[in-house]
């Protein structure tokens, strides 16, 4: 977790490292499910099972809550992506695989994560829309800088445009990602991770020199 800019959260951090991950999956399950203007400290505090005083008191605000949730997933994700990540030496779909494989390991650890971030993509509140955009803008470029522009299009057989090939592998683990959101496979995270990089193998089969 990060750190945090704002004084009251450092609270937060000398707290048990568990009961910070059971507030940080409490914030993450109640923003994705309700977005940002109908999510409540109350809801965060019942869902994580203490108040809206000690949330409040850790955190200040809401809207401080939820960018520290923002900018902690984009800071660890890129961090992580970026010691795993070897543009130079990984083809297309091992790199996709890497960043799958950090994403599916943080959805075990914090399951509202995946709801989380699915909710921030269409977040639309005034209040955060802006900032928003201007935080994950960023990362969001550079994570596609390593995963596309880096990658050489003459691995694909000439016989099929590169351009769609990512298109259709985005759609492909955009498709799993939403499954993932289904609370109802939480249990089946590995399975089906398993199945997507099955699928990952039969697409660089098929469009693979």
């Amino acid at each position: 977790m990060g750190q945090g800019s704002h004084p009251a959260m450092q609270k937060f951090f000398q707290i048990r490292a568990e009961k910070q991950k059971h507030i940080v999956n409490a914030a993450f399950m109640v923003f994705g499910k309700q977005g940002y203007r109908k999510a409540s400290i109350a809801d965060i505090a019942k869902e994580a099972g203490t108040t809206k005083g000690m949330i409040t008191y850790y955190f200040g605000s809401k809207k401080t809550l939820y960018f520290f949730l923002v900018e902690t997933i984009n800071s660890s994700l890129m961090q992580t992506v970026k010691e795993r990540l070897d543009p130079g030496s990984m083809d297309f779909f091992e790199k996709i695989k890497v960043v799958t494989d950090i994403q599916v390991s943080a959805i075990k650890e914090f399951p509202g994560l995946i709801s989380f971030v699915n909710s921030t993509y269409y977040e639309k509140d005034p209040e955060v829309a802006g900032d928003l955009e201007q935080i994950t803008t960023p990362d969001n470029v550079e994570l596609t800088r390593l995963l596309i522009e880096e990658t050489d299009p003459s691995s694909f057989k000439p016989e099929f445009d590169s351009r769609i090939i990512r298109k259709f592998t985005h759609w492909a683990a955009g498709g799993f990602m939403e499954e993932l959101c289904d609370n109802s496979c939480a249990d089946k995270v590995d399975e089906m991770a398993a199945q997507f990089y099955a699928c990952l193998d039969m697409m660089r089969g098929a469009f693979y020199k």
